[in-house]
């Protein structure tokens, strides 16, 4: 029996997001839902990948607005919630976000604000957008495993201050400017790696590689812009690689991070295809939307604007 499909939103709220920030502001984000007379119903995570079922399960009892009151790490969540139920077109579901974590960064590409009223007040125009989504499969262990991003994958060093980042976000510890300090603090534990890039099965790259991301939109790290290129409706996914360099020029050109530049500079690569493969002599990590998940090899496929967006 099918259950009744509800235009009601359900917010998914993350307590943990923005280190407790979602526990202080939420009754805040709650009294602002009411006083805006916006139809919804909550539920509270109670743990990592807890939302991915909360979405399955709102999907299910016909639940087609889903709106995240967290950061990106809950965004991704949400995301494969919805890619991992096959009953429902992924674009009949529309997503939006009341931005309540350290970096924000998918907000950032779409111009939701960071003010709360403000942001409810975008959800409440319901301007939609059909946005794409990326595949990776990767490996965790010997296990193959996969997993789907709708802002930016980072591999290499950028896994790492992900994952020293999360790290701290789990004991309750950091905030906004906590990627940036692992980003310099990291610099002298990390060994460059051997890396094969393939783009749409042609040979891009083989070398040591430092750092890599791959886009589909622009912005990650808490406003940095690794990915400038990434246009997030074209179908193809972006890639930026900081091959083998001077950890003293990491530091010297941090800033170029930040506006886009560093594609600029001659130890950077960028490519864009619709299929990206990586394979590695070690074991290079993966994040996806700043979650730490497994090591190589890589396989990165793009899924043209199936997901609907609610943006500002």
């Amino acid at each position: 029996m099918q259950n009744t499909v509800t235009e009601k939103w359900l917010m998914i709220v993350n307590p943990n997001a923005g280190v407790k920030k979602g526990t202080k502001d939420w009754p805040k984000i709650l009294k602002l839902l009411r006083d805006e007379n916006v139809d919804f119903d909550f539920q509270i995570t109670a743990s990592k990948g807890h939302a991915i079922e909360i979405a399955l399960n709102a999907i299910g009892d016909g639940c087609r607005n889903l709106c995240v009151v967290g950061g990106d790490g809950t965004l991704n969540e949400v995301l494969n919630g919805i890619t991992g139920q096959k009953e429902v077109p992924w674009t009949e579901i529309t997503m939006g976000m009341i931005p309540v974590g350290t970096g924000n960064d998918w907000c950032r590409m779409f111009g939701i604000p960071f003010d709360y009223l403000k942001a409810i007040r975008v959800l409440k125009r319901r301007k939609t957008f059909l946005q794409d989504a990326g595949k990776v499969t990767y490996y965790h262990k010997d296990e193959q495993l996969q997993r789907f991003f709708m802002n930016v994958a980072g591999m290499g060093y950028d896994a790492l201050v992900a994952k020293k980042t999360n790290m701290l976000k789990e004991k309750g510890l950091g905030g906004p400017l906590t990627y940036m300090y692992f980003v310099f603090a990291s610099l002298f534990q990390y060994n460059f790696i051997e890396a094969v890039i393939e783009v749409d099965g042609k040979p891009a790259f083989k070398g040591e590689i430092f750092s890599m991301n791959v886009g589909i939109c622009k912005y990650n790290g808490g406003g940095m812009m690794q990915v400038p290129y990434a246009i997030p409706d074209d179908g193809m996914l972006d890639v930026t690689l900081i091959k083998k360099t001077s950890k003293w020029m990491v530091v010297r050109y941090a800033r170029k991070l930040f506006d886009g530049s560093l594609v600029n500079l001659p130890m950077v690569a960028t490519f864009r295809g619709e299929t990206i493969r990586i394979r590695s002599t070690g074991r290079v990590f993966l994040e996806t939307d700043g979650e730490s998940l497994g090591h190589t090899p890589f396989t990165f496929e793009i899924l043209p604007r199936c997901l609907k967006i609610v943006t500002g």
